[in-house]
């Protein structure tokens, strides 16, 4: 049986996309959810929040003398903590931005642990098309709002 994470992976983009495509239709608000910008918000964060824990997750099998065994942690806790401080004093406008930064960032760190053949290349592929819709979709959002 084939690994279901690429398509949950590909399936994680539809609420950037959906989001993306309300705010450029006007869409406001969803009863009972809250508005568009904080649904994306706090949308963008669980999943950004997700990735980063997915580094700290990587670095524990790795060994002492490995130096994504030290980087790891500490990007993925600065990344999170940003993003979380981002979210509670940042426009809306402001921390998709912050967003777009911290998803791009986490794409660079996976360019390196494939380098070091912490992660598979086909990983990486799914991780670079998957960031690529996430962040069009974040700035499509964040030069409407």
């Amino acid at each position: 049986m084939k690994k279901p994470s690429p398509y949950l992976t590909f399936a994680g983009t539809i609420p950037f996309i959906a989001c993306a495509i309300m705010i450029t239709l006007g869409i406001d608000a969803v009863i009972a959810l809250g508005t568009t910008a904080e649904i994306l918000s706090a949308y963008g964060l669980v999943i950004a929040s997700f990735m980063a824990g997915a580094h700290w997750g990587n670095h524990l099998s790795l060994t002492d003398n490995n130096p994504w065994a030290v980087r790891l942690p500490i990007f993925s806790n600065i990344i999170a903590l940003l993003l979380w401080l981002g979210f509670l004093t940042l426009s809306s406008a402001g921390f998709i931005w912050l967003l777009i930064s911290a998803f791009i960032a986490l794409l660079v760190i996976d360019y390196g642990l494939r380098d070091a053949q912490i992660i598979t290349a086909n990983y990486l592929k799914v991780r670079k098309y998957v960031t690529l819709i996430v962040v069009i979709s974040l700035v499509l959002s964040a030069l409407q709002l």
